[in-house]
């Protein structure tokens, strides 16, 4: 293994190319600010292609049965493993997050490959009993056709081998436009499905504008569904976009997580665990832990010990055996973080530590931990996606939780309890589509995953995922 960035292509109809007119656009190495590698910008003719060959890879997938498909996933999951450590590597070099990470999510993909398998042999139909004699009535499910994913770059492959796998299990075809900023792991799981044997149109890869590329491929007449995994303001605008053209559509967005620490929480178990969920991947996890809401009884011992790890938390480069949290993926993340900060700092927040930019290489921002955040902070109302954490007391039940549904966000929501009582209470009182008391356990494959209110619909995990790429069709029949 070495440390040699590669420079990543197109994959279209089974073949790796550049982009047509052989445009590209550069990575950055978010630990530096400089570049490493380019990646190939597709335009509308590398779409038609795309399109076509979705188009193809899709008729001659849908014939192939449950369990073949089963066995080529198999192998594609087993490939991922192999090349974890390969794989690893270059999501670091390009996307920042620490290594060990960057490994476990690789590790974790290929698990979601095999469990996705496993649900291809299981999508059952159903008979249902006639009401009269010698008819028979059929549910029998059947892919949906060729599919447009889109997903973002702070996980490139948890967010890309979700879609994939889901596509690839149900019998249909995709393009994946991945993202610009972390091209070259996800098009390294793009090729373990193909070195497994995959039909050439099936798993297809572009990259180039965002907008130009779902303008074009969601309206169009081939593309039957649209996932999407990003912003709720960009997760709107292709939704009703979808809606023109009735697409079906998934939609994984943004969230604004709260994590309660009651009264009679153990609050050291709640800093562990919320610490690390806080700056995990420098806070850009669509599903970390945002606002925290502390009784007042533990207030203060919450806000010295977050401060605490915080402050002493190993920032650098993520190659460093010694990290434990990386650089910001982009540049843009270091203005966006310092507008949250600037901004709550502006109307009355304390900054207990960290605040501003690390060092004058890369894109690194301090851990940072606030209070005296007034709610009408930015922080407190726009999804902050980084290493930083607002921290305000409560004192009763009623008041936290209408904080805590407070915003159209739904995604996710933490608590921490050791009464059995208010574990029941608030499980049923917030307003997320997941929900994680006493310790951080979401987004496993074998459970659902997704948000309600703006945070948006359907589900990339659990027993459900399969069915968002399955048509329903009934098949009534009589005895001639």
């Amino acid at each position: 293994m070495t440390n040699a960035y590669p420079n990543t292509e197109l994959h279209i109809d089974g073949k790796w190319q550049p982009a047509a007119d052989g445009e590209t656009i550069d990575v950055i190495n978010p630990a530096t600010g400089d570049p490493i590698g380019n990646v190939a910008h597709a335009r509308i003719a590398d779409l038609d292609v795309a399109l076509e060959a979705a188009e193809k890879g899709f008729r001659e997938w849908k014939q192939v049965s449950a369990f073949d498909r089963y066995k080529l996933m198999r192998k594609a999951a087993d490939l991922v493993r192999e090349r974890a450590d390969e794989i690893g590597t270059v999501m670091t070099m390009e996307q920042g997050k620490p290594l060990g990470e960057a490994k476990i999510e690789t590790l974790f993909g290929a698990d979601i490959i095999d469990w996705f398998a496993e649900e291809a042999r299981r999508a059952y139909g159903s008979v249902i009993p006639a009401r009269m004699g010698g008819v028979t009535q059929l549910i029998v499910k059947e892919p949906v056709g060729p599919v447009a994913a889109f997903t973002p770059w702070n996980f490139p492959i948890n967010q890309a081998v979700r879609k994939v796998s889901g596509a690839v299990a149900a019998g249909c075809s995709i393009i994946l436009k991945g993202p610009e900023e972390t091209p070259a792991s996800c098009a390294a799981l793009a090729r373990c499905f193909v070195d497994a044997g995959l039909p050439d149109g099936v798993v297809n890869l572009v990259y180039g504008i965002p907008a130009e590329i779902s303008e074009y491929l969601i309206p169009h007449r081939t593309i039957r569904k649209i996932t999407f995994t990003g912003s709720t303001a960009v997760g709107k605008q292709l939704a009703a976009m979808a809606g023109e053209h009735m697409k079906r559509v998934t939609m994984e967005l943004g969230g604004h997580s709260p994590a309660i620490v009651f009264e009679d929480a153990d609050v050291e178990v709640a800093l562990k665990v919320l610490t690390a969920n806080k700056f995990r991947n420098a806070g850009q996890v669509c599903v970390s832990p945002t606002r925290f809401l502390v009784h007042e009884k533990h207030y203060g011992r919450f806000v010295e010990g977050f401060t605490e790890m915080a402050s002493t938390l190993p920032v650098g480069d993520g190659l460093e055996p010694d990290t434990k949290m990386g650089p910001l993926a982009h540049d843009r993340r270091v203005d966006a973080i310092e507008g949250f900060v600037s901004d709550a700092v502006s109307k009355g927040a304390t900054v207990h530590t960290g605040g501003g930019r690390k060092g004058n290489k890369g894109y690194f921002f301090e851990p940072t931990v606030l209070t005296d955040v007034p709610m009408d902070a930015r922080i407190m109302n726009e999804e902050p996606f980084g290493p930083v954490a607002p921290i305000m007391p409560f004192t009763d039940f009623d008041e936290v939780v209408e904080e805590a549904n407070r915003l159209d966000y739904g995604l996710a929501a933490y608590a921490y309890t050791k009464s059995a009582k208010t574990v029941d209470a608030i499980g049923a009182a917030f307003e997320s589509g997941m929900v994680s008391i006493n310790h951080h356990g979401l987004g496993l494959i074998e459970t659902h995953f997704g948000g309600v209110k703006d945070s948006g619909y359907g589900s990339e995990g659990g027993s459900e995922a399969i069915e968002a790429y399955l048509n329903h069709k009934l098949i009534t029949q009589t005895g001639l």
